[in-house]
């Protein structure tokens, strides 16, 4: 009889362990899914259907996002960490919107004269130089860029003094970036480029009136410009 007991107490005592070693793994296993947030925000997009998109965001969203990255930040790289963050928690098909109407704000400033106001901001301007400069004006916010967009001279209200700059290059990825961390895809894959036409593949060929060997006609298009900054 004191054998009985003491086997059921050792079994007793086996099983309770058991227990409790199964409910330990299994908080361990659900406070692991809570501490990496991204095992739970991902999307497979293996599991559904996103078809090609030529639809932008838009233009009070996408202005929306820039706004409130002004807000919260003060300076690029900061900002560029904020966007992409606001970016992942849009729906992919908001994520392609933003980046499509990245590319439409691009494609609309895409001119002689405010290449020629980079070209006196920065002491110069190349072709990618001329994109990222763009980028920067879309990420000062949508006062600025309308403003500039109507008249280029006004960026003398932006120029800090001491910065020689003025690109923000990260800018141009930020919608990809989103894209990538959230569907382990390739944004650009997902761009109906057959109804979508307002990109870079497509810009107007620029006849320039200005010309980098005779300075003075820069004056012409920025006088404000380039009577401030141009050496």
């Amino acid at each position: 009889m004191k054998n009985s007991i003491t086997l059921l107490s050792l079994f007793l005592f086996f099983s309770i362990n058991v227990c409790g070693q199964n409910s330990t793994q299994n908080q361990e296993e659900s406070l692991g899914s809570i501490e990496n947030p991204e095992i739970a925000v991902r999307i497979n997009l293996d599991s559904i259907t996103l078809p090609k998109s030529s639809e932008m965001l838009s233009e009070n969203s996408f202005w929306a996002l820039i706004e409130n990255s002004l807000k919260e930040t003060t300076n690029q790289e900061d900002q560029e960490i904020f966007l992409v963050s606001a970016i992942e928690k849009l729906t992919p098909q908001e994520m392609i919107g933003f980046r499509l109407r990245t590319d439409k704000l691009l494609f609309d400033t895409y001119n002689e004269n405010l290449w020629c106001a980079a070209y006196i901001m920065n002491g110069g301007c190349s072709d990618g130089g001329f994109e990222y400069f763009r980028c920067w004006l879309i990420s000062r916010g949508k006062e600025v860029f309308y403003n500039v967009k109507e008249n280029p001279d006004s960026l003398i209200n932006e120029v800090i003094v001491g910065q020689e700059n003025y690109e923000f290059e990260g800018f141009w990825y930020v919608a990809m970036n989103a894209f990538k961390n959230k569907t382990d895809k390739e944004l650009f894959s997902y761009i109906d480029y057959d109804r979508f036409v307002t990109n870079d593949e497509n810009y107007p060929v620029l006849k320039f009136s200005w010309n980098i060997d005779e300075p003075k006609t820069m004056g012409v298009i920025c006088p404000v410009l380039f009577k401030n900054l141009w050496k």
